[in-house]
């Protein structure tokens, strides 16, 4: 269920054959070991087209005192988790660094699959670090991963339609309102398919209206009521004739492509739309800008929900000093950095936004990162997947949420969700 909201999706379509070209080794083909050589570092990580390079940089800088191998992923998040867990669950020791969806951190740590990360490794990855990001390498307030990279979603309008961009969720459907009234393009596009998307909408929503799904410690469930007036919003928003008739459909590269025909005039989505916009539909980038996600209170900035991923040691590593090493070296910030501007996933160090080559490639990163700086993170639980499916199933379709009624039934199989009881829908 879990998607991966961060890697750039059109180059996740062209990794495979790139990585083949590139001689980069394909999944369960791994061996832990160079005969005679130093430590193997076999990195199991999601398709990312650059990530090679990286690898070689690392791999130099290493001297010779190890050697890390990219072991690629499928594409898919849940085949990427299944292909880890059932290799952790057999303590294959042929697996070094993983790389773990933001979602999983919990998961793997609960299972004791994962390494804590102290002392000088814990300082290294936590330092400069953004407060998001750290938070879901956590487990029980002790660190299970490092922060690679992470994301958030934004508001794009068409700057020739609107002169300035709604601030809040009712200035958002009242100016598309508007816009259908005067027979111009209207639609507000983003994802509300039943999977993850929806999931991460929901949270974005109850987190900005100062709500809370789960407690802090991932035991509870909660559904307070900044969760129902989140429900309230996206039922009132599925229903207000502003959005594709597509909507509850919709995962991100289908909002891309529907805001790519000129019918909508507002897209909520990730930063790969910029690129994607520049390439595929170039007349209409030069009117569409981006913006603060809307508000649910006017008094109060949104808080977006953060994606991206981190990277874990494994526990049955047999090199774990070499695989926390490598692991440091793969998000430093100069590899950071190289990765935002080739790969479109952004930094999780903070001063790597300062760096005016990011700039060129990300010209709206401060709005990124004044995002990033007070994200939400979906709830952080062992039973992250379980929770998950049963939010993305209670809400879809959207059109159909009775607030109360809805929230109501997310408690009660939510919390059977966190103690693993009854039939998953």
């Amino acid at each position: 269920m879990p998607t991966s909201p961060g890697p750039h999706r059109r180059a996740w379509a062209r990794a495979t054959a790139v990585l083949t070209a590139l001689g980069v080794a394909m999944p369960l083909a791994a061996c832990a070991t160079d005969a005679g050589g130093p430590p193997v570092i076999n990195l199991y990580y999601a398709p990312e087209q650059n990530l090679p390079e990286v690898v070689a940089t690392c791999n130099e800088a290493a001297q010779g005192r190890y050697r890390i191998n990219y072991q690629v992923l499928p594409r898919d998040a849940d085949e990427q988790r299944v292909q880890m867990v059932r290799r952790l669950a057999a303590e294959d020791n042929d697996m070094d660094v993983l790389g773990l969806d933001v979602t999983w951190t919990q998961e793997f740590a609960s299972a004791e699959w994962v390494r804590e990360w102290t002392g000088e490794y814990q300082t290294a990855a936590e330092q400069d670090t953004l407060p998001a990001a750290v938070e879901s390498a956590r487990y029980e307030d002790r660190l299970y991963a490092a922060p690679k990279n992470t994301n958030v979603q934004l508001l794009w309008y068409r700057t020739d339609l609107v002169d300035e961009p709604p601030a809040t969720w009712d200035e958002l459907i009242e100016a598309a309102q508007e816009l259908r009234d005067q027979g111009q393009p209207y639609e507000i596009i983003t994802m509300g398919a039943q999977y993850e998307g929806l999931v991460v909408l929901f949270n974005t929503l109850t987190a900005s209206a100062g709500g809370e799904i789960v407690d802090e410690e991932g035991t509870e469930a909660v559904v307070d009521e900044g969760a129902v007036q989140a429900l309230e919003l996206l039922q009132r928003f599925a229903t207000a004739g502003v959005t594709s008739p597509a909507f509850s459909n919709a995962m991100e590269d289908e909002a891309r492509l529907a805001f790519q025909t000129g019918d909508a005039a507002f897209q909520l989505n990730w930063p790969f739309v910029y690129p994607a916009l520049q390439e595929d539909a170039p007349e209409l980038a030069a009117d569409v800008g981006w913006a603060p996600y809307p508000a649910v209170d006017p008094d109060q900035p949104a808080r977006v929900t953060a994606g991206g991923y981190n990277l874990a040691v494994s526990a049955y590593s047999r090199y774990p000093a070499e695989a926390f090493e490598a692991a440091l070296c793969l998000r430093n910030p100069e590899n950071q950095l190289f990765s935002a501007v080739n790969d479109g996933v952004p930094p999780t160090i903070e001063s790597v936004y300062d760096e005016p080559e990011l700039a060129e490639a990300y010209p709206m990163r401060d709005v990124i990162l004044d995002e990033l700086l007070d994200a939400s993170n979906r709830p952080l639980t062992p039973a992250y997947q379980n929770v998950s499916t049963v939010i993305a199933t209670t809400l879809s379709p959207p059109s159909e949420i009775e607030p109360a009624a809805t929230a109501q039934r997310l408690r009660e199989q939510i919390q059977d969700a966190l103690d693993s009881r009854g039939v998953l829908p």
